[in-house]
């Protein structure tokens, strides 16, 4: 590799305007590499729609359910001047047997390959298992967003230790506005706000919250439940089957003037004034094994007192005392926690310190920066490498 060369990394990913959270993970990713402009960087694209127009970062696409496309891109940038392929690994974004034609990718490509893990199952079937330890064994290094999750990359998938590096969930950073004034814009004067946001779906646990928030507004009639987002455009009829269960919920609880549905795909400004807005925010979710969570990683990085369920990442996430864990599938244990931020204003600006602490670690110029050491320090190996 010449020294004065530009490196060239490729993402496989989604991406806009493929509305999912790992698309704008990828793009936010990307604009943050480019800011700092150390490195080229472009995508692969996966993609389950016809006519999908990409900007011009996207160099390729990969039909999520064509296999042979997998084996073409492997070849194609065998061929290419790309230094090095990032796979972005969701359940989900490829196609095959549990996203087995990933396999077929990996096991064919020459570049040096990064995986960047967003879900970490504690108990995989085997296929899971199998891709896993196979992208491990061929990846240089293996990404995941949360110290804990370390253990399970090595005792359940047979990850080399050596390769497993963490680098937080990216925030974007904007300035700080004040809760009442984003309140009386949105009409929300005099309200404490609770909100959870991003892609609706069966495994979010948002009827827990709703039923959490029945029993809360019993002795805080002042409390609304923002439900922030749309359906998953992935899930369909059981995305839009679940929706109208979460909306009979609120008016069979009598919850009318106390959870709001915003049902639309936010911009990322419309997110963070949300979020700021927010009194507390809460993810009721129902997997234990989510080792990353985006809508968290916002929370945390705006400062928010927060109320979880103990899966992965906000185990991690709230470990230094920036919320409260409450019990899965258990709205009693959601309302509790809510109560008990709202009874204790001290505690809950102790939880915002502590959060906003943590979260300024996360802002997207300080991960790129992280991601950019990584890539190099690959790709200055796998030059020594190539010399000798």
């Amino acid at each position: 590799m010449v020294n004065n060369k530009k490196i060239k990394i490729a993402f496989l990913s989604t991406y806009p305007p493929r509305e999912c959270g790992l698309a704008t993970f990828t793009q936010d990713l990307i604009t943050a590499m480019d800011n700092i402009g150390t490195i080229n960087t472009n995508v692969i694209a996966i993609n389950s729609m016809e006519n999908c127009v990409y900007d011009s970062k996207v160099i390729a696409e990969i039909g999520q359910h064509e296999q042979v496309d997998y084996l073409k891109v492997a070849e194609r940038l065998n061929g290419s001047d790309i230094d090095l392929l990032v796979i972005e690994h969701e359940y989900g974004i490829f196609g095959g047997e549990y996203g087995d034609y990933i396999l077929d990718l990996i096991n064919n490509i020459e570049i040096p390959v990064v995986t960047t893990l967003h879900t970490i199952l504690s108990e995989p079937n085997i296929k899971q298992r199998l891709i896993i330890n196979t992208l491990g064994k061929r990846s240089a290094k293996v990404i995941t967003m949360a110290s804990n999750t370390k253990h399970l990359l090595q005792s359940v998938y047979g990850i080399d230790p050596e390769k497993i590096e963490v680098i937080h969930h990216g925030v974007p950073k904007k300035q700080i506005q004040p809760r009442e004034s984003l309140k009386k814009k949105y009409g929300y004067e005099n309200r404490q706000i609770i909100s959870t946001f991003g892609l609706i779906g069966p495994s979010k646990g948002i009827e827990h919250g709703i039923e959490a928030i029945s029993k809360v507004v019993k002795e805080n009639r002042d409390v609304l439940y923002l439900i922030l987002g749309q359906t998953h455009p992935a899930l369909k009829e059981e995305g839009r089957s679940y929706r109208n269960k979460l909306e009979e919920l609120v008016k069979r609880l009598n919850l009318k003037e106390n959870v709001k549905f915003i049902n639309k795909y936010l911009s990322k400004d419309e997110i963070i004034e949300y979020l700021q807005l927010s009194d507390i925010y809460m993810t009721p979710y129902l997997g234990k094994d989510q080792a990353v969570s985006g809508t968290m990683a916002y929370a945390v990085g705006y400062g928010k007192a927060i109320v979880s369920t103990p899966y992965l990442y906000a185990e991690e996430m709230l470990s230094g005392g920036g919320g409260l864990l409450a019990k899965f599938n258990n709205p009693n244990s959601l309302a509790d926690c809510i109560k008990y931020i709202i009874q204790n204003p001290d505690k809950k600006a102790k939880m915002e310190k502590d959060t906003i602490k943590l979260g300024m670690t996360m802002y997207w110029d300080k991960v790129a920066k992280c991601y950019i050491e990584v890539f190099l320090n690959i790709i200055k190996s796998a030059s020594k490498m190539g010399v000798a």
